[in-house]
């Protein structure tokens, strides 16, 4: 098995779409009622969800007009937020067949379709003409490839000259260690985690010009921490959340990555960075 069909294996699971009508329906929705608002628990496969979707967004200059790429858009949570909340276009592609499929029929529900299309593919042979996209988004996605300098070269490729490029992945120094499984990774091989400052040499070898850099580490745990109370506070996970798409063992990887921003091994960093001009 090739490291892309192993971890497309990591992230496929059987009837997502159907798990995630099941939750709706333990909340009194349908798929013909279904609104952004209740999927996002499910739709924002990153640490912070919706709210870190927002935070990195307003730093990328969406405009009505914009043409967006979401990079590793998994079941299209991010596109269909920025689709909606500024009333443009956005791709999506993602490594994961099923998830292309999830995000076409969640977009049908919520009525967003025909301003979102989904590809299935790799982020580093993206089958999009040169400087299609105005704004490339990135979140959680650079921890399951290996040459960073590859994905940043082939989004430079994709963008217009002028165009922002935000990335929101987590990020440990070299080393680290931490415990498998965690959300991206079953075990060690799938997982190619990279140092602040690695990103930013491969975001300005490819071309990039950085604009800023924040670590988002006190932002996670403060995350985590709400999401414990509200566990706690109903007795177990919604009927809706990231544990419908990590599966079985989706209270093992959380904790494992709640212990690894808490130790400081990891933590989640924003770069928003912009293709010059000439």
């Amino acid at each position: 098995m090739s490291n892309d069909q192993q971890i497309a294996a990591h992230y496929s699971r059987s009837e997502l779409l159907s798990s995630i009508e099941a939750g709706l329906t333990a909340m009194g929705k349908t798929a013909a009622t279904a609104t952004m608002e209740d999927l996002a628990p499910v739709d924002e496969f990153h640490i912070g969800g919706r709210a870190a979707t927002t935070k990195l967004c307003e730093q990328l200059g969406v405009l009505a007009e914009s043409k967006v790429v979401d990079i590793g858009c998994g079941i299209g949570g991010t596109a269909r937020f920025i689709s909606s909340t500024f009333g443009c276009q956005v791709t999506g592609i993602d490594l994961t067949p099923e998830y292309i499929d999830v995000a076409r029929a969640l977009s049908d529900w919520t009525g967003l379709a025909e301003h979102l299309r989904f590809e299935a593919g790799s982020a580093l042979d993206m089958p999009f003409d040169d400087g299609s996209f105005d704004v490339a988004a990135q979140l959680h996605v650079g921890m399951n490839i290996e040459d960073k300098g590859a994905l940043f070269e082939e989004v430079f490729r994709v963008l217009r000259p002028g165009g922002r490029f935000g990335v929101y992945d987590v990020m440990g120094e070299s080393g680290a260690q931490h415990a498998y499984p965690v959300p991206w990774a079953s075990d060690s091989s799938m997982s190619f985690v990279d140092s602040q400052s690695n990103y930013r040499q491969a975001l300005e070898s490819a071309g990039f010009v950085i604009r800023t850099e924040t670590n988002r580490r006190d932002f996670a745990a403060d995350f985590f921490a709400a999401l414990k109370q509200r566990m706690a506070e109903v007795g177990g996970p919604p009927p809706l959340g990231l544990h419908v798409i990590m599966g079985d063992d989706a209270a093992t990887k959380v904790a494992h990555m709640i212990e690894a921003v808490a130790s400081g091994a990891l933590a989640p960093v924003e770069l928003v960075c912009e293709k010059p001009l000439t």
